[in-house]
């Protein structure tokens, strides 16, 4: 994995500690140090797992990184392991060592480019003022605080529904959850700046006006809002504030809400221990916050899987789940709780992987990590055989603005775009062509004005990150559709390869358009290409004017 000097302090508390250990205690005014802590094999790091908060793995080298207090590195040399420490510093250091971004919003301390939980609230509320028919923000849910009597006031756990009302459902549906680690800044940001980017060009890009039109994207920008208030302090805090489950340390109180879900909660990569942080809570789906997630997933998605681990769901399963964290620059997709067996629908999630990574060119993986249970892309999947999804974004916990201005955005934005257009059947869209570059001879014209459509279709673009190769087929056929999709029974009209044949694994293709007949205003085409297997991938669309007589 990518790491750089100004990312050498970010740690991992990994401990592999005899039975019966409870982790490690951390009192926030300790010496704390950066350190490495080395394993051998894969049992060696998914024990780590089990223990403790892992941040970041380095298999080439065969170490996790560790910020831990300075007596938890003595421990683990006492116990035999081969530990790395180095300098110093303070429990709320990290937040200062970032350098500051120009503002365009309030937002946290040092990390303008971030808003704060009521910023990202406001900001949705506001969006949802401004596009009436595109946007509704709703109530789904209580935090922990919320919800428990005597405390702070907590939040609701709110959500963002994108689609143009006036068009009938059911649609394919894009669900997006950010934020459920609370010091991971970049998330809920990436999350608000996709759901601007989207209803901003909402008319103004035609893929981006189709899919508002035919297809949901539903977003829950901060579903862990008690703990991301504490994160914006500059504490690097994890979990929720859930502090009645046994944990006396005020520092350490808390549920792993990604260990706490009900698919496969408590089979190893957690903690039973209340200040662990990755305790995964008193039982399955205890926190309000994780049941809210829970409850969400399965009203707008069906269950398409059956009970067993070995039940897959079938190819033309409809919805996408992402669940964005950071970091590591990881496309992750289930089992995570296991490392033994693949998922029953491994190759297609493999495979829509690839495509993520094609454009954030992360690595894509399923077993490059460590086992982990409870979390929330194996319960959307396990539970409803919805494709399911980790990123983890980037390169620190608190990333500086800079590099999530100019890394982060430009990477993510059109995989999560992607993933978008993939949402009505992603198990079969993925293994088809892209069509790129699409282009008009003239963008507005009088009826009966004949014009010509040209793009490229392209079969090659997935990336894994070293992590095997996406076969790749020659093109086969190109079509496109006027002002509907194929799938909703539009006349297909066929597109040629410029060249005379369809016999390589990318092609210009091109078709004359007879414009006869086409009422005055703004119509859309939407092209598709087919590889030599039959499989279609997701369609690009483009703008066409008629132009009043």
């Amino acid at each position: 994995m990518k790491r750089s000097l100004a990312v050498a302090f970010l740690l991992a508390l990994l401990l592999l500690l005899g039975p019966g250990t409870t982790s490690f205690a951390q009192e926030p005014d300790e010496d704390w140090r950066m350190m490495r802590v080395y394993f051998q094999n894969q049992a060696e790091l998914n024990a780590l797992a089990n223990r403790i908060d892992i941040w970041e793995v380095n298999r080439e080298g065969g170490y996790v990184l560790t910020r831990a207090p300075a007596r938890v590195g003595r421990t683990l040399l006492q116990q035999g392991l081969h530990v790395s420490m180095g300098q110093g510093m303070v429990h709320r250091q990290y937040l200062g060592l970032q350098l500051a971004h120009p503002r365009t919003w309030h937002g946290i301390s040092g990390y303008p480019c971030y808003r704060t939980v009521e910023e990202t609230y406001d900001t949705f509320a506001r969006l949802a003022e401004r596009y009436p028919k595109l946007a509704r923000w709703q109530d789904v849910g209580d935090s922990w605080e919320k919800v428990t009597p005597g405390g702070p006031e907590g939040y609701d756990l709110m959500a963002m529904v994108l689609t143009n009302q006036d068009v009938p459902g059911p649609k394919p549906k894009l669900f997006i959850i950010a934020a459920i680690h609370a010091r991971e800044y970049v998330t809920a940001e990436l999350a608000t700046r996709f759901a601007e980017h989207l209803l901003a060009n909402y008319g103004v890009d035609a893929d981006i006006t189709w899919l508002l039109d035919h297809y949901e994207c539903h977003i829950m920008p901060q579903v862990n809002p008690d703990g991301r208030k504490k994160a914006e302090t500059g504490e690097l805090w994890r979990k929720n504030t859930d502090d009645d489950d046994g944990c006396t340390l005020p520092g350490s109180v808390g549920v792993d809400l990604n260990r706490n879900s009900s698919f496969k909660w408590n089979h190893g990569g957690a903690s039973s221990a209340a200040c662990s942080e990755i305790y995964l809570g008193p039982e399955a789906a205890s926190e309000p916050e994780v049941q809210a997630i829970q409850h969400y997933a399965r009203s707008i998605f069906a269950d398409h899987r059956g009970p067993g681990d070995s039940d897959a769901a079938p190819d033309d399963t409809s919805g996408v789940f992402i669940t964005l964290h950071s970091y590591s620059q990881l496309v992750l997709f289930p089992w995570i709780w296991t490392d033994t067996q693949p998922a029953p629908n491994a190759r297609q999630l493999q495979t829509l992987g690839r495509k993520f990574g094609y454009f954030n060119r992360y690595t894509v993986c399923s077993d490059c990590l460590y086992s982990a249970s409870g979390t929330t892309d194996d319960f959307v999947y396990g539970d409803l055989g919805v494709a399911s999804y980790t990123f983890e974004l980037g390169t620190q916990f608190f990333q500086s603005c800079n590099f999530f201005e100019q890394d982060i955005i430009p990477k993510n934005m059109p995989a999560l775009l992607y993933a978008f257009k993939a949402a009505r059947q992603p198990y079969l869209d993925a293994l088809g062509p892209d069509v790129l570059d699409v282009t008009l001879s003239a963008p507005a014209v009088a009826a009966g004005t004949p014009i010509t459509l040209t793009a490229s279709a392209d079969d090659t673009r997935y990336a894994s990150g070293q992590q095997g190769e996406e076969p790749v087929q020659v093109l086969a056929a190109a079509r496109y559709t006027l002002d509907a999709p194929s799938w909703e029974n539009a006349p297909a009209h066929i597109m040629r390869a410029r060249d005379g044949a369809f016999d390589a694994t990318t092609e210009i293709i091109t078709a004359q358009i007879d414009t006869t007949g086409l009422t005055p205003g703004r119509h859309t085409l939407f092209i598709e290409a087919q590889d030599a297997d039959g499989n279609w991938g997701v369609p690009t669309a483009i703008f066409l004017t008629i132009i009043e007589p």
